[in-house]
């Protein structure tokens, strides 16, 4: 059975600070997984994962800083209103986000970085992210939509919405969370990706089966010195990183 995507795994030199940003960015909770090593971000409530609706946010501890270079993956947040768009930017500048330049011009949505510098972009209002809840999409730079359209539908089970030669959009079969969407850009990789998917095998699947299913599919074996670990990590045909998570 195709893989889900579980969490935006994110590298972090304070992952617990820069948890403690996005929960209260989303209005979401922080949880410690290894402490000093991970937290992980997800909508309020009992602790679930992975949470059957949204996409949560993983934050890695790595002794890297970012380097200058924009990430690859980055998330947009959705927006209601003109009222609540210029709210929720106010209230992010208020947490430590500052503006970031990534050359997008003159346009309509507000583009940020985290306190590690992470972009992300605050959306004006738009119909088709009306039911996404805070994350609207979960946005990857890449030069062929196409070609992403083909490896993405074959290793996950969520839906292929629009693919055209400049997007390739993807959302859970059951219509709800947050959209994964392949924009043209004309960047290429230069520098580890410091944002990535982590994919998921449903309970019974097997996940060296699942991760041998990627590389028929033009995935390839990635060595990031993670050593002896329980989860394998690879390349798509594009080199975005990803890493296919032992069933929980």
């Amino acid at each position: 059975m195709p893989l889900r995507p579980a969490q935006v795994n994110i590298k972090a030199l304070d992952p617990a600070a820069t948890g403690r940003f996005w929960a209260a960015a989303l209005g979401w909770t922080a949880s410690t997984g290894t402490p000093g090593a991970t937290t992980y971000v997800g909508p309020p409530g009992p602790f679930v994962w992975p949470d059957p609706v949204t996409v949560g946010i993983d934050f890695v501890a790595v002794p890297e800083p970012r380097t200058a270079t924009k990430n690859r993956v980055h998330l947009d947040l959705a927006t209601t209103s003109a009222a609540h768009h210029a709210e929720l930017v106010a209230h992010l500048r208020s947490l430590g986000a500052t503006p970031a330049d990534v050359g997008q011009g003159e346009v309509p949505w507000t583009v940020l970085a985290d306190p590690e510098g992470n972009e992300f972009c605050v959306l004006e209002p738009r119909e088709v992210y009306r039911d996404t809840g805070p994350v609207a999409a979960i946005v990857v730079d890449c030069r062929d939509p196409r070609a992403m359209a083909r490896f993405w539908d074959g290793a996950l089970d969520w839906t292929l919405h629009r693919v055209t030669e400049d997007q390739a959009v993807f959302r859970s079969a059951r219509g709800v969370g947050p959209y994964l969407e392949f924009i043209r850009t004309p960047d290429v990789k230069t520098v580890p990706d410091r944002v990535h998917l982590d994919l998921l095998p449903y309970p019974g699947d097997d996940a060296a089966a699942e991760a041998a299913r990627l590389r028929a599919l033009g995935a390839t074996d990635l060595d990031l010195g993670q050593g002896e670990v329980p989860w394998t990590c690879l390349a798509d045909p594009e080199g975005h990183e990803l890493c296919v998570l032992a069933p929980s």
